[in-house]
């Protein structure tokens, strides 16, 4: 068993009990939350104990030939559209229990604790939605370009999917990812403090050549407003120095294929680097304007509330940020010995140029590998040897980005922002390790 991680346990909140959890949070409270994870962990544990006694000398599981190696197997295309195996069925996208009352204006996290590389499948891409999500027709759906254009125009998909296209790998982090996390500890495993973390492969046209093709007047034009066409009419006001880059897109593909309805089908927004409201969903209008909009959702949402008691408005950049992802919160190290420390880091300014690991909670540092590709506004994936000695411990890890930036502890980080706050937290996590070998989600002062 030396070297092996037990699984975080899934889905540790039974339904029943999502009312008890929101009246708890509610009241600045995360006792029932708590004690559920740790019951189901304990449930595992004696799962994966009874596991472990079985497997010894005499293993039946080499000596007596199983059915797969003795038989034929299913069909060649049983299924139109591949599946992933009902043994992983528990990777699943999950609600963190009480945190909105309203299913449709939710939020899913991703699993970041069972994923490897730095591509995020199109199926486990976490979602926030304000009003839900939909199906859209795309033979009727339509993006307007308005504003201070010469020639105001209206696109069909088909037009669109007709110009030259670019493909990108780009992360999306929702700008209150790990904003639970703000005051102090408040859920146990990595899917639900940084799980509002995707990475995909977008394919689409650069936002710039719609707004040429139209005769925008982009020295007038300081800004566009981007709007969707879900109920919500989400609508963000963003710079045009960052679309003259070309780097914005009008993004109708995601990892080869179209863009799942959860993401946005038929087409949606893509800006690298800026938190994933502003990559607005279902877009169907771009406006051009000489000033910021100040819509509900970048006027009274998505701003920073600051020490003084004033909000920060337009803080859209994600900035760099790292999260160990294993070990991490509510996994057992099952003995001692060699362990590989592994995460993600990003940053919305560039490219990650460096990754430090720490086991004794900042003291001393290593630099881990960064896994290739390293790309800009991308995740990148780094990997640490260790060998686990049985003894107490924290496990961090601190990006640097190619700015120069480093990513701040949470002392830093409250020393400028507070902790009443709920977007762009992207201070250092800490896992601390116990001598049983369990993983839990702690803070440093």
């Amino acid at each position: 068993m030396t070297g092996r991680i037990r699984k975080a346990p899934e889905n540790f909140v039974p339904a029943r009990e999502v009312g008890t959890v929101f009246a708890q949070a509610k009241a600045g409270r995360r006792d029932f939350i708590r004690s559920a994870f740790a019951a189901a962990a304990g449930t595992a544990a004696v799962a994966s104990a009874a596991r472990a006694a079985s497997v010894g000398d005499g293993d039946p599981n080499i000596l007596e030939l199983p059915a797969h190696s003795k038989g034929l197997g299913q069909a060649v295309v049983t299924d139109g559209y591949g599946k992933p195996s009902k043994y992983e069925a528990n990777v699943q996208r999950r609600q963190s229990p009480g945190l909105t009352q309203t299913k449709q204006a939710s939020v899913s996290f991703a699993p970041m604790q069972s994923l490897f590389g730095i591509v995020t499948p199109s199926g486990l891409h976490f979602e926030r939605h304000h009003q839900g999500w939909w199906d859209i027709d795309p033979s009727k759906h339509r993006l307007m370009v308005n504003g201070l254009v010469k020639n105001a125009k209206v696109f069909t998909m088909d037009e669109i999917m007709r110009l030259p296209s670019v493909s990108r790998f780009h992360f999306i982090e929702c700008g209150a990812n790990t904003g639970m996390e703000w005051g102090n500890v408040a859920v146990p495993t990595v899917q639900y403090t940084h799980g509002m973390l995707s990475c995909s492969e977008f394919t689409g046209v650069p936002l710039i050549r719609l707004l040429e093709m139209a005769g925008a007047d982009l020295k007038k034009g300081k800004f566009i407003l981007a709007e969707g066409a879900d109920g919500s009419s989400m609508t963000r006001t963003i710079p045009v120095e960052l679309i003259t880059s070309g780097e914005v897109l009008v993004a109708y593909g995601q990892n080869g294929e179209m863009l799942r309805p959860e993401q946005g089908y038929p087409l949606r927004l893509v800006v690298p680097g800026v938190q994933g409201v502003s990559w607005v969903k279902y877009l169907r209008r771009i406006e051009v304007g000489d000033m910021p909009y100040a819509t509900k959702d970048e006027a009274i949402h998505y701003v920073d509330l600051m020490p003084d008691g004033q909000h920060r408005q337009y803080s859209s950049i994600q900035e760099c940020k790292s999260v160990v992802t294993t070990p991490s919160g509510g996994q057992m190290l099952q003995g001692k010995g060699f362990y590989n420390i592994t995460g993600l880091a990003w940053s919305g300014r560039g490219r990650i140029k460096r990754v430090d690991v720490s086991v004794d909670g900042g003291r001393n540092w290593r630099s881990a590998r960064l896994e290739g590709p390293v790309m800009d506004k991308c995740l990148t994936r780094f990997n640490l040897d260790w060998v686990w000695n049985g003894e107490e411990c924290i496990i961090q890890s601190r990006a640097m980005d190619s700015t120069g930036y480093v990513q701040p502890s949470y002392q830093q980080l409250r020393a400028v922002r507070g902790s009443r706050s709920i977007y762009h937290n992207n201070a250092i996590q800490s896992w601390a390790v116990h001598t049983n070998g369990e993983v839990a989600n702690v803070q440093l002062a």
